[in-house]
């Protein structure tokens, strides 16, 4: 490849396949390598430039300036920390946007996933929103998958490449889509993986090694899913009828937790709020219903 020139796109390989990547942080790199791997020609920038040595070795190209990466492919993948990073990075370079797709994999809300495709297509780009499912070890792993949305034709002209890195799940044009998936997932995983450390907290107070109590742990988590397939058609027909439980048990139960935690010298602000919760769908009359009642009481902001 020449000196890449910023009032034209690359044609790419012979075979034509060539994308621009900023961002360089493991979940870059990832990419990076493994758009390498499949033969892709691969422009790349990144604030700190010697974050790209390894990666030009391979083969990548260290493009100058944000705006000489753009101008170097048609397709831009951006992998950075929030959107803040994107338009630092992109309002300086803003005259390379035209006729530009970009793969915005950065982690974000969906209003600001909204706000930034309507910023960008003010700049004559289009934005495809992604929201990436696993770890940098996951990319190019065919089980893998990451969120997509936006425009359906914009997705359908590069779904080829986007499943080079992971399997590529639309869905929707609504750029927000994918960053709104996304963050539900991430909304589970925080939850599931707090009350695991707490639990591990409360058996280390008691003598109980992490180890110990992983076989009951993964036990109780592999149950999990039996229940969210029984309670999900109730919760969208709105059915709480407290037939199989009671919100009036789980605030026993959860009761349980709070003072058993705090008997063995443990924070107890995680099962207090989740007492609040329960306590909350008690005062709204929820009390001989089934615990999925709380999916109510979550959709009125707390007073």
């Amino acid at each position: 490849m020449g000196e890449t020139k910023s009032t034209a796109v690359n044609s790419g390989t012979e075979n034509g396949k060539s994308v621009t990547v900023i961002g360089l942080g493991p979940m870059g790199q990832a990419m990076v390598r493994t758009f390498l791997k499949n033969g892709y020609q691969v422009t790349l920038w990144n604030r700190t430039a010697s974050k790209a040595a390894e990666l030009v070795a391979e083969g990548a190209v260290l493009a100058a300036t944000p705006q000489e990466a753009l101008s170097a492919n048609e397709l831009v993948v951006l992998s950075l920390t929030d959107y803040d990073a994107v338009y630092a990075i992109l309002k300086p370079a803003a005259e390379a946007l035209a006729g530009r797709v970009v793969v915005n994999l950065s982690s974000d809300t969906p209003a600001k996933a909204r706000e930034a495709a309507e910023w960008l297509a003010g700049h004559g780009a289009t934005q495809l929103t992604g929201g990436v499912q696993v770890p940098p070890s996951g990319i190019g792993q065919p089980e893998s998958s990451t969120f997509y949305s936006g425009p359906k034709d914009v997705f359908a002209a590069h779904e080829e490449t986007l499943q080079v890195l992971t399997g590529a799940d639309y869905r929707g044009e609504d750029p927000g889509l994918a960053a709104l998936y996304y963050q539900l997932q991430m909304d589970m995983f925080w939850t599931t993986m707090l009350s695991y450390l707490h639990s591990v907290a409360v058996a280390e107070a008691n003598g109980i090694t992490a180890a110990e109590l992983l076989p009951y742990l993964t036990s109780t988590m592999a149950s999990i899913p039996n229940f969210m397939a029984f309670y999900t058609p109730r919760v969208d027909a709105g059915d709480h009828t407290g037939d199989v439980d009671k919100l009036a048990m789980g605030v026993a139960s959860v009761d349980h937790i709070l003072h058993t935690t705090k008997d063995s010298g443990v924070d107890t602000a995680l099962p207090a709020a989740v007492l609040e919760i329960f306590r909350r769908g008690m005062a709204a009359g929820h009390g001989g219903d089934s615990f999925s009642s709380l999916t109510e009481v979550f959709k009125k902001a707390a007073a």
